[in-house]
């Protein structure tokens, strides 16, 4: 659950230690070196994605224009699958274009440093050799470092993406999730 309790610290600025297996989409805006910049944020449970065919994760992957892959510092196997993933998306989106793109990788759980499994040392050698960025952060502990993450991958989004991205609203996103979920709907929006 680190990514959500990551995601909500960021959108709310509050800690909530339980949530369900879910997947939520959210919006928010973020305002970074000048630019206003409208996030949406597609939160998806590791245990979804691992029970999920091929095609769901790369229609995920297709939405998306940049990545913040979270593990645990007390979970040694949350962070061994970081490579396959990196490697998966690497391979769906720059297979398309020359554009690099953007992936954060995050460990979480700072604070419980008494149960780390994972050294920092070790994250941030993994993502020099994926080319990713590194964070660090404790979700329980302050909203500044998952604002610091947010605003990272923010900062590492080309402006070409973000005019394309501009208007697509609610429309936009109601297209996106029937189409990645594969429902048909009609044009009533």
């Amino acid at each position: 659950m680190e990514r959500i309790a990551l995601t909500v610290r960021f959108l709310t600025r509050r800690f909530i230690g339980e949530y369900g297996d879910m997947e939520f989409i959210y919006s928010h805006n973020l305002t970074v070196d000048g630019r206003e910049i409208l996030l949406h944020i597609w939160d998806v449970p590791n245990s979804q994605e691992q029970a999920e065919d091929g095609s769901s994760e790369e229609k995920r992957i297709q939405w998306a224009d940049s990545f913040v892959l979270v593990y645990s510092i007390c979970d040694r196997a949350s962070f061994n699958i970081l490579p396959l993933k990196v490697q998966f998306i690497k391979a769906a989106k720059e297979g398309q274009s020359q554009e690099k793109v953007p992936i954060v990788i995050v460990g979480n759980k700072r604070d419980l440093h008494h149960q780390r499994v994972v050294s920092s040392e070790e994250g941030r050698l993994l993502a020099l050799s994926l080319d990713c960025g590194f964070y660090e952060v404790s979700a329980a502990e302050a909203y500044h470092g998952a604002l610091m993450v947010f605003h990272g991958l923010a900062k590492l989004i080309p402006d070409t993406k973000l005019a394309l991205k501009k208007g697509t609203g609610i429309r936009g996103i109601v297209k996106t999730m029937s189409a990645v979920f594969a429902r048909k709907r009609t044009d009533s929006l």
